[in-house]
């Protein structure tokens, strides 16, 4: 694939719309925010059938799988629509986990323009001519048919750049009680071990929409995906396009949150006028407001530059975390607070986006980690 110059395209395509139309109906009849509130107090927040209409049915867990293995042979680009969806709702589902970083992570493994010597910046979509044979293509087959749900077995603070090698048990790891298959980034190469010959410790996790365990994958042999070389880059492709991806998801979130106070200050009465209002208010909705223009531009431009495997892929994704999970958490923020002490309950949802952007804003890398790849990317050393 061509990694010349790239013109971004940030609006959204027919197609897209359309996707975004189908996943929003199947959340709200699935998966709505009462919904949400009403399962994570029974320990298991995953709603009942969501995961296989979402992957099998609408096909979104094969979005970003070429047609040859099995998927849809779309990109990054429809895969961000959905995370946006899912933002949205704040809704339980190993979508980021499983079908962006471990799909990408075994792309890396099946594409032949020799993945394990490209560099991270300059790794496109492995779809032009993808091996249709192996363990990572079968694997890849069962996940886009939504068979099988894999997840890498990495903490989920884990940076692109700084990647990982599991040696014992994994602290952190996302979505790991919905997986039946980890990935195990071992010193010896990328392994695929199923989730029953592993040990899953669920662990209390911030945002209760995204359970967190400790996996030990140490006692299981395992299916041999890759060597050292090609899983350490294999690996830092599927967190790459896993933290581009996340800025979708946290612009969701923020959509939701500003939609959601606009709409409570409208129909909120003081001194019988709606407090929406009132200047002060007025003021703090419009800067949001302005946040969530420059969320979406960036959020669109990682997604549609991993789309394109453009050569400054990772500038744009350092870009977009760097900006966006501040973006949803100021945006959460003002959610629970203009909605007064109703926001502050827990029957509200907006401690749900809260507790999401919080927890957002360490995934794949804190702020300050992707300001310093920015940085360093743009050759800008830090003040003496």
């Amino acid at each position: 694939m061509s990694h010349e110059s790239h013109e971004p395209n940030l609006l959204y395509t027919d197609t897209e719309d359309a996707l975004r139309d189908a996943v929003r109906s199947l959340l709200t009849d699935r998966a709505g925010h009462q919904d949400v509130l009403d399962r994570i107090e029974t320990g298991d927040p995953y709603p009942a059938g969501l995961w296989p209409a979402l992957a099998a049915g609408i096909g979104a867990a094969g979005l970003l799988v070429p047609e040859k293995l099995g998927g849809q042979g779309a990109s990054h680009r429809e895969a961000a629509v959905v995370l946006e969806e899912l933002g949205r709702a704040v809704t339980p589902a190993p979508y980021l986990t499983a079908a962006v970083i471990a799909t990408e992570t075994l792309l890396a493994l099946t594409a032949t323009d020799g993945p394990a010597t490209a560099h991270i910046a300059t790794d496109g979509p492995a779809t032009a001519h993808p091996v249709t044979e192996g363990p990572a293509a079968a694997l890849l087959a069962e996940l886009a048919a939504g068979e099988r749900t894999a997840v890498l077995a990495v903490p989920l603070t884990t940076a692109p750049r700084t990647g990982f090698t599991a040696t014992g048990p994994v602290r952190a790891v996302a979505d790991a009680v919905a997986a039946d298959v980890f990935l195990v980034p071992r010193p010896t190469g990328l392994y695929a071990v199923p989730a029953a010959e592993a040990t899953v410790t669920p662990t209390t996790p911030l945002d209760l929409t995204r359970p967190l365990a400790t996996v030990d994958a140490s006692g299981a042999a395992g299916t041999l995906l890759a060597g050292p070389e090609a899983a350490r880059t294999a690996v830092r492709r599927g967190l790459l396009a896993g933290a581009g991806l996340l800025a979708s998801e946290q612009l969701g979130l923020a959509e939701w949150c500003l939609e959601e106070t606009v709409r409570h200050t409208k129909e909120r009465f003081q001194f019988n006028r709606p407090v929406g209002s009132f200047q002060a208010l007025k003021h703090r909705m419009a800067h949001l407001w302005l946040d969530l223009v420059g969320a979406r531009a960036a959020a669109r431009a990682a997604a549609d530059a991993l789309a394109a495997g453009a050569a400054d892929a990772e500038l744009t994704v350092a870009v977009a975390q760097a900006y966006c999970s501040g973006v949803a958490v100021r945006a959460a923020e003002e959610c629970v607070q203009l909605h007064g002490g109703i926001g502050m309950t827990w029957e509200h949802p907006a401690h749900l986006a809260l507790k999401r952007a919080k927890a957002d804003q360490l995934a794949l890398g804190s702020t300050g980690h992707h300001q310093d790849v920015l940085a360093d990317l743009m050759d800008l050393p830090a003040p003496a």
